[in-house]
């Protein structure tokens, strides 16, 4: 429902849209659950790294598994991104739905894993190949055991997200009525976790 500007607000000069912008009430424990279930639900999103002399660089690409508050990608070592991570850790995983606007930023590092690493075959799926290409020479097959085949993993140190609360016709009525009025459009929540939590959540395995 749309939240009106309460007097004590506009004579202190406070941002309702900011002050009031983090859900601070619901447990810890179940801001993880609900996050998690919102990225599962959607099963890819992008991938945003750091180039140099240009700046964040983002592709689609495919989860391969989730452990926890970290996820696992499958990819072609032969390809840029695993230069910008060579340069520079930094990494960016983003989800949206567009059918509830509900979306997850997950910021953190990023580490390369060799083709030897055993959890490559665990997670491998059929269908992935098809990204890789056979190159006939029996070695470059677009397997688990094919060189090129590498594990990105993004090791979260910092996460926001935004659960709607309301349906998508419910979305657009809110807004229209908050443009309207001029009261702050209240359609979900907010939330962030830090790395305080998502240390929590690795060692309780949440």
């Amino acid at each position: 429902m749309v939240k009106p500007l309460t007097q004590d607000e506009v004579d202190n000069k406070v941002d309702p849209s900011v002050s009031t912008q983090w859900d601070e009430s619901t447990p810890v424990d179940e801001q993880f659950k609900e996050m998690y279930k919102i990225v599962d639900g959607l099963k890819g999103g992008l991938l945003t790294t750091i180039r140099p002399g240009i700046g964040p660089t983002s592709r689609a690409m495919a989860v391969a598994k989730r452990v926890g508050p970290d996820f696992l990608f499958l990819a072609n070592n032969h390809s840029e991104k695993f230069k910008d991570l060579k340069n520079d850790k930094t990494a960016q995983v983003t989800f949206q739905n567009s059918s509830n606007m509900d979306w997850v930023s997950v910021s953190g590092e990023a580490v390369t894993i060799s083709n030897d690493d055993p959890r490559i075959k665990q997670i491998y799926s059929k269908g992935v190949n098809a990204w890789f290409g056979d190159l006939g020479d029996g070695v470059h097959t677009g397997m688990p055991d094919d060189p090129r085949m590498t594990l990105i993993e993004v090791k979260a140190n910092y996460i926001t997200y935004w659960k709607s609360t309301s349906s998508l016709p419910g979305f657009i009525k809110e807004v229209g009525q908050a443009s309207l009025t001029g009261k702050v459009a209240d359609t979900g929540v907010n939330r962030r976790l830090t790395d305080k939590d998502i240390q929590k959540a690795r060692e309780t395995g949440l």
